[in-house]
């Protein structure tokens, strides 16, 4: 039985894409140190990173930009993403294993597991693809956009993200359907 495992990274930054990733595992060759990216070093989530693609029988990373984050909102986007992760894989899994507690439609069983990417392998290895994926987005941003400092927080709403914003005003990246964003864009008026 071949089964894909499915997560997302980028759902609450103010800035930037969302990043889903879907990856069916070869169970004949086990990935020592898998585990919930956010559990892992941002070098050895890289090092992970290029096993998991070396090693899995399929592996698809999508994402969905701010503008179709703002248009159908984040849950919306981070389903859809989801599931251009799922149907791009080059293998057809029989069951589809998503982190959390909502599943995109597929025409392929799926369950949602809460906390899956700290108890299924494969919802782990999609932990770190697409949060590799994300970060890297994150730091070519940072050089078009040094003065926004994306290295050092991937879009989050930290305070120097927000200085930043105050101070150099919203971007084409961020979201405009998001607080604070939002309610800068209504106070500027």
């Amino acid at each position: 039985m071949l089964i894909c495992g499915v997560d997302e990274a980028g759902r609450g930054p103010l800035a930037g894409k969302v990043y889903a990733a879907a990856v069916i595992l070869n169970d004949t060759i086990p990935i020592i140190g898998l585990k919930d990216s956010k559990k892992l070093t941002a070098n050895k989530r890289i090092e992970l990173f290029e096993i998991i693609k070396k090693t899995a029988i399929a592996y698809a990373i999508t994402y969905v930009d701010e503008k179709c984050i703002d248009e159908i909102n984040i849950l919306n986007a981070t389903l859809l993403a989801m599931q251009n992760a799922v149907l791009s894989l080059s293998v057809t899994p029989d069951l589809v294993q998503i982190d959390g507690n909502r599943a995109p439609k597929l025409p392929i069983k799926t369950e949602t597991i809460i906390k899956g990417d700290t108890k299924i392998q494969a919802i782990s290895a999609a932990s770190i693809l697409a949060k590799v994926s994300r970060d890297a987005d994150m730091m070519e941003l940072d050089k078009l956009y040094p003065m926004y400092q994306f290295a050092k927080h991937k879009g989050y709403g930290t305070e120097i993200h927000i200085n930043a914003i105050k101070k150099y005003g919203i971007l084409p990246i961020h979201r405009k359907t998001f607080a604070p964003i939002k309610f800068m864009i209504n106070h500027n008026d």
